[in-house]
């Protein structure tokens, strides 16, 4: 994606089923899992680089001990600098008792970290600030070891105002005016109440409190509880819990829309945002690791038990589609073949864009992550080419030489690596102020491969802003005096903002959104958003499930082509000498493939829930009365 767009969270969860001594005798220590845990972490690292976080809980402590450790880091390699910080600890203790490298037991006992309930995740903060507050896992404390509560998320919530006031109603004290608190605190509440209920009929059976310990813990039914605490909540999400006796819980949102994805043996229980990652760290087969479905949790009891129960009736499964597009890794099985896809079912409209012309065309991508989907235009290319070299051939007016063939059978789709991003630089490109010239470096150029009267054609994953675009890529692919500069775009035109964990808050950053504008102006209809914001302002009191998205109504004068010729318009800085033309996917095309990816609102605006139309709306109300406040 040439555009920086911030990526979403990840989790990770690991329940181990065999005592501690187990992995120690089989895999040579004891801290297998948090060795898994580590190397779960990393392999989502793309989902997000602003901080990661680690909690573990063991089972089975005597009174006294501790059993809960947690460490969180916001530094610019926060993975590497959570477990720099677990081994330095663990290599101090070893180094200051020796007795404990053969002795599972007394590492358990006096060692942080080494547990059998493990909890990892990795931040992108679309939400407050940047501190090691705001990282995940967040910590609910309590001396009543039922009570203790550890939660982490890949998520965002759009109605954080309600679910705030509810705990109000409650009788509550929220710390602070965010999702991750207010989603925490709201099963903190029924987890409590749970709690005692349990207790004080435990009371009438005539156990006392210390006899009664064990026994909530076989009893707790976390099924019962996130029923009452998710009843309210619209969003999208993952959410991972740990109670402090070390039950454990992921509860996947009733539209499907963040991934979420289990693997389960004798020996462990896995949970991770992608598959590929638990494929590869457990080293386990693709159909081994199963997709959770939405509306369900995964719920591991202190005993081991694992249950999967329906939490909340499920909606139409609406799966984000920009998880296929972008960020998954692409190692998957079937994203991989999406990806190609995705490529092959643009190739019409390139073909048309360059008048079949391949032989004077340079095909290649920007950034990496659009590289599979090149590899699908390419295919399709070929077989193309290899067509029209049939049809010459055997439609050929005389017979041709040895020569004369082998010349046409050599011809070749012209591939190049024309790109190549100075990932040194990145970091430094923090201010909007000091962007623009540390933008136009970013990538480095390889010049010779194309000629002045060639077509170049570029695929990319998406184009939300635009920004590197104009700033950067067209002026340097100009530069190689191309006769026309295509860009593709894999993922159609993003024209409404995400309210479910990513990062397109604001409408007027949307290049899509930006050119519809233009348009109106145009076409002397620029009547037309003030009448959208007098529809979304008349419903700001409306209950959520009675509001509609109107900001439909500021694309719909207009056809995909009229706005995409817009947006090439707009991006094409005056310097250019090239004809720049700009394709995207169109949404039906999507759909064939990513067929269980529906989820496209980015696109279309049809959000799976009824926050989203509210969300929109919002974002469009901002933008007309000039507020930078987030949407939500």
């Amino acid at each position: 994606m040439s555009d920086v767009l911030k990526h979403e969270c990840g989790i990770a969860m690991i329940r181990l089923l065999k005592p501690l001594e187990y992995y120690k005798e089989k895999y040579g220590s004891a801290f297998y899992g948090v060795n898994k845990m580590y190397l779960m972490m990393e392999k989502q690292h793309n989902r997000g680089q602003d901080g990661a976080g680690f909690a573990s809980i063991k089972l089975n402590t005597n009174p006294g001990e501790r059993y809960i450790s947690r460490v969180r880091s916001i530094e610019p390699q926060p993975i590497q600098d959570i477990f720099a910080q677990i081994n330095k600890r663990i290599n101090n203790e070893f180094a200051a008792h020796p007795e404990y490298l053969n002795d599972v037991a007394a590492q358990k006992k006096n060692i942080p970290y080494i547990g059998e309930v493990l909890l990892g995740h990795v931040r992108y903060g679309t939400f407050g600030k940047n501190s090691v507050e705001s990282v995940h896992p967040f910590l609910r404390q309590n001396n009543w070891m039922h009570r203790n509560l550890i939660m982490a998320g890949n998520f965002n919530m759009t109605n954080v105002k309600e679910l705030f006031s509810n705990l109000i109603e409650l009788g509550q004290h929220p710390k602070e005016y965010t999702d991750t608190i207010t989603v925490m605190e709201k099963i903190g509440h029924f987890l409590d109440d749970a709690v005692s209920k349990i207790y004080k009929d435990l009371k009438k059976e005539g156990y006392n409190k210390r006899e009664a310990s064990p026994l909530i813990a076989e009893r707790l039914k976390v099924s019962k509880i996130l029923k009452r605490a998710a009843k309210n909540w619209d969003g999208g999400y993952a959410m991972a819990g740990l109670i402090g006796h070390g039950d454990a819980f992921v509860l996947r949102d009733p539209a499907g829309i963040r991934p979420t994805y289990y693997y389960k043996d004798d020996e462990v229980v896995v949970i991770a945002s992608e598959r590929p990652v638990i494929q590869t760290v457990f080293n386990v087969k693709f159909d081994d690791v199963k997709e959770l479905e939405p509306g369900h949790a995964i719920i591991t009891k202190k005993s081991g038990e694992v249950r999967i129960k329906e939490i909340l009736p499920a909606l139409e499964r609406k799966a984000c589609s920009f998880e296929r597009i972008y960020f998954s890794r692409g190692s998957d099985a079937e994203i991989y073949q999406e990806r190609k896809t995705l490529g092959k079912l643009l190739m019409p409209k390139v073909l048309e864009a360059i008048d079949n012309d391949t032989k004077n065309t340079v095909f290649s991508y920007i950034p990496n992550t659009a590289e599979t989907s090149f590899y699908g235009m390419v295919e399709t290319a070929e077989n193309e080419l290899n067509k029209t070299k049939t049809n010459t051939i055997l439609n050929g007016q005389r017979n041709l030489s040895a020569e004369e063939v082998t010349n046409i059978l050599s011809e070749r789709i012209r591939v190049e690596k024309i790109a190549i991003k100075d990932v040194k630089l990145r970091t430094f490109i923090t201010e909007d102020s000091s962007r623009d010239d540390l933008v136009a470096h970013v990538y480095d150029i390889t010049y010779g491969v194309v000629k002045p009267n060639d077509n170049l054609v570029i695929i990319d994953d998406s184009i939300v802003r635009g920004t590197t675009l104009k700033k950067s890529i067209l002026k340097m692919l100009d530069r190689l005096n191309p006769k026309k500069i295509i860009v593709v775009s894999s993922a159609p035109q993003i024209r409404y903002p995400d309210c479910y964990g990513i990062d397109m808050a604001n409408l007027e950053s949307l290049v899509a959104f930006r050119a519809a504008l233009a348009l109106h102006k145009d076409n002397n209809t620029y009547n037309t958003i003030e009448e959208v914001y007098n529809k979304c302002k008349a419903q700001e009191d409306l209950d959520d499930k009675d509001v509609k998205n109107f900001v439909k109504d500021v694309y719909s004068p207009f056809t995909d082509e009229q706005i995409s010729d817009k947006i090439a318009e707009l991006l094409s800085h005056e310097s250019i000498k090239a004809e720049v033309k700009i394709i995207f996917q169109p949404v039906e095309n999507l759909h064939k493939a990513c067929p269980k990816n529906l989820g496209d609102w980015y696109f279309t605006g049809n959000y799976p829930t009824v926050g989203g139309n509210r969300v929109v709306n919002r974002a469009f109300i901002n933008f007309y009365e000039g507020n930078k406040e987030r949407a939500y």
